[in-house]
């Protein structure tokens, strides 16, 4: 499990538009990475709207931001449209971002057990490495808190 102060994953996801992006075009800067399960859910339009409320002031405090799901990248395209989103939303449709920064995995919902994404966020500093963790979080306040931590707001 991945913990603060260690290397980042590094990850190749195509964007919105299919663009490939790379970890490594955030070196030197501090990039805020969010899971969330599903583009146009309740819980996921929360969070992403309160990211996207919340970008320019993080842009502003030196964090990038990026939101990462298992979604294709015409339903991520749909849904940046739609929510106004302000930052990369990343398809990672085989997992494996979200499996190297540990968000994904057993979830439990009203008793039953079945794999998925773990909501989490990461925040990478500008060396690649962990500075913050938040594992398991809720949609709704965990941007607050996120922000708070980095920018003392």
């Amino acid at each position: 499990m991945l913990e603060v102060g260690q290397q980042a994953p590094v990850f190749k996801l195509p964007d919105e538009t299919g663009t490939l992006v790379f970890s490594s075009d955030y070196i030197g800067r501090n990039l805020v990475i969010f899971f969330y399960p599903k583009a146009m859910t309740p819980g996921c339009t929360a969070e992403a709207c309160d990211f996207r409320d919340r970008a320019d002031a993080l842009l502003a405090g030196g964090y990038s931001v990026v939101g990462v799901s298992p979604d294709p990248i015409d339903r991520l395209a749909a849904f940046k449209d739609k929510e106004s989103l302000n930052y990369p939303l990343l398809s990672d449709e085989e997992h494996t971002a979200a499996a190297a920064y540990g968000a994904w995995g057993i979830k439990k919902n009203y008793g039953r057990e079945y794999e998925g994404l773990i909501r989490s966020t990461f925040v990478v500093d500008a060396t690649g490495t962990l500075s913050h963790v938040y594992r398991n979080v809720r949609a709704k306040g965990h941007v607050g808190r996120v922000t708070s931590d980095l920018l003392g707001a």
